[in-house]
């Protein structure tokens, strides 16, 4: 396998972050956003200036994506927030894997303590078990929080690990 190479996701990477970020959303089982939500909707989102959002490529093939910002303002911002998803041809290739390392070292850079993970739908045991795998604990469930398209009212986590 390539070497996996890190770099910040610019406006120039839309059509490639989107065929990566649009399967996800229509499915609505992993993201609380619409399954309709428009291209520009979730590229304004995911390329907003409160995050440092990044591109993860495999012989010059974008194939995951990344983002981190504070999880709160101001005497919360020591503590990272993110988002990953990978393009689905992708999946069990140890993408998300190799994204949440570089993103621990990346946010230590950027002066974070912490990584919480706010709202992880409980039915998405690949992501539960990576992090978990990762250091991640479950520190909080809030029962009901996520309208599965396919189970219905499904729990979400709340996830933590110091960095």
């Amino acid at each position: 396998m390539q070497t996996m190479i890190f770099q910040t996701a610019t406006r120039e990477d839309s059509d490639r972050l989107w065929e990566i970020i649009e399967p996800i959303i229509r499915a609505g089982e992993t993201y609380v956003f619409s399954p309709d939500s428009s291209r520009e909707k979730m590229l304004d989102y995911w390329l907003d200036s409160d995050k440092d959002t990044y591109v993860a490529k495999l012989d010059g093939e974008i194939l995951g994506t990344f983002y981190l910002k504070a999880n709160q303002p101001d005497r919360g911002s020591h503590v990272v927030n993110a988002g990953y998803m990978v393009a689905a041809k992708a999946g069990g290739r140890g993408i998300g894997r190799a994204m949440a390392d570089f993103s621990f070292s990346e946010a230590r850079r950027l002066g974070y303590t912490a990584m919480q993970f706010n709202y992880v739908i409980s039915s998405n045991t690949i992501a539960v078990s990576l992090w978990e795998k990762l250091g991640f604990k479950i520190v909080g469930q809030v029962p009901d929080a996520f309208m599965h398209p396919k189970l219905g009212p499904t729990d979400v986590y709340v996830m933590y690990r110091k960095l």
